[in-house]
């Protein structure tokens, strides 16, 4: 195995570092042509937006359809390795429809900047000397990027929380109005430039000074009534119910819970080039402020129907970023149709209730096993080989056997190609 420690190699060029991949990884020519494909990203723009570029990784991407969010209809883009996903959410919509789609609603979209001081003497009264200069502290922040200023935006108010008395820490939140940004950018700017300010009224010496991901100040809730006989009728609709209950109180079975809500919004944020990882993050991070628990609620309502409400942080953009440049996300984007940051964690909400609605219906009436595992197998079956019409073949063969297995699959290819 050749040593990784490679001087210069973000100098190379693209194809000298698939040069160097080729010698150190024995790879063939038609492996060499897979890395050269770089789809409708192109080598120049992969290039520069990440660093030793050699490739891309093609992730399909699905329509799902029937969703109906505030009386608006919706194709929307799911990216995603996953089978069932995409299948799930449609198919949810489509029930959701029956009672009039789902309805939701977003705070203004505000990020907050923190600023980290230590060493301060007296935090509280540090806190109030911050407090009092809050006005000019404000125009401070705005100075930095009046084009966000004028289409609305901009820094709007400076909270200080001390959060260790003992050794004392004094946190300053910079609440910055970005519009239809994700926002990282300008909020950064801002409390760097905020900080040394800060500094000299706190008598604190500054560390960090970044954006958090816990967007609390900028939540997305949608919410959904599911028709009972179309849901299954009075015992199905109890058994989803149930299956919330347990994600409630249980951290095992929310972290499954919930990971099925981000199988669905992480695959709208990876269509249209958004940071999923930051959604990700604030959204676990939501669920965990008290307890671990289900970002999603259930419950049913007066007239016996099955009722579905869901709440998080939602930190996305539709200016800036990847989201600018990659020419499929822009794609995906014209065909989602959103015109603001707000409408956009409106559909990603609408579709992580929609995802939840899809997984534990399949969990407390069908069994998971029963639509995934069609879905699984025809993966399991072009793993071993399968092709065109096999893979149908061998997928409903593994699923009446109940042997979904990538050893199975080629014990079945064999004689199918035998007895052909």
């Amino acid at each position: 195995m050749s040593s990784s420690s490679i001087s210069g190699f973000y100098k190379l060029s693209v194809e000298e570092r698939r040069e160097i991949l080729k010698k150190i990884g024995n790879l063939s020519d038609e492996e060499m042509s897979m890395l050269r494909n770089m789809g409708s990203l192109g080598e120049s723009t992969a290039d520069h937006m990440i660093e030793n570029v050699v490739s891309v990784m093609e992730i399909p991407i699905g329509i799902a359809v029937n969703f109906l969010i505030n009386q608006k209809d919706y194709f929307i883009p799911m990216a995603i390795e996953e089978p069932s996903v995409v299948a799930a959410a449609s198919n949810a919509a489509r029930m959701a429809r029956i009672k009039g789609g789902f309805r939701s609603v977003s705070t203004e979209p505000i990020m907050i900047g923190q600023i980290e001081l230590s060493g301060v003497t007296d935090p509280f009264g540090a806190k109030f000397r911050i407090l009092e200069k809050k006005k000019e502290l404000l125009e401070l922040a705005n100075s930095q990027d009046p084009v966000l200023v004028k289409v609305g935006g901009g820094a709007k108010d400076i909270e200080v929380r001390v959060i260790d008395e003992k050794d004392p820490m004094l946190v300053v939140h910079l609440l910055v109005d970005v519009r239809d940004a994700m926002g990282a950018n300008a909020v950064n700017t801002m409390a760097e430039y905020l900080a040394p300010h800060i500094s000299e009224i706190s008598k604190g010496e500054v560390r960090l000074r970044i954006l958090s991901n816990l967007a609390t100040y900028r939540m997305t809730s949608s919410y959904a009534v599911f028709d009972n006989k179309s849901v299954g009728g009075d015992d199905a609709v109890k058994g989803i119910v149930e299956a919330y209950k347990f994600a409630s109180i249980d951290p095992y079975r929310a972290t499954t819970h919930n990971k099925g809500i981000m199988n669905g919004i992480d695959s709208v944020l990876i269509a249209t080039a958004n940071d999923w990882r930051a959604i990700e993050a604030g959204a676990h991070a939501y669920a965990a402020m008290n307890r671990y628990t289900s970002l999603s609620r259930w419950e049913i309502n007066e007239d016996g129907d099955l009722a579905g409400y869901i709440e998080l942080p939602m930190a996305v953009g539709i200016i800036g970023g990847a989201t600018a440049t990659h020419p499929k996300a822009k794609l995906m984007r014209k065909i989602l149709g959103i015109s603001s940051a707000k409408e956009f964690a409106n559909v990603l909400a609408s579709v992580g209730l929609a995802q939840n609605f899809g997984a534990i219906r399949a969990l407390a009436v069908e069994g998971i096993q029963q639509g995934h595992m069609s879905l699984h197998a025809r993966n399991v079956a072009i793993a071993a080989g399968a092709k065109g019409e096999e893979v149908d073949k061998i997928a409903e063969m593994m699923v009446k056997e109940r042997k979904v297995r990538a050893d199975f699959a080629a014990e079945i290819l064999k004689k199918v190609r035998g007895s052909s």
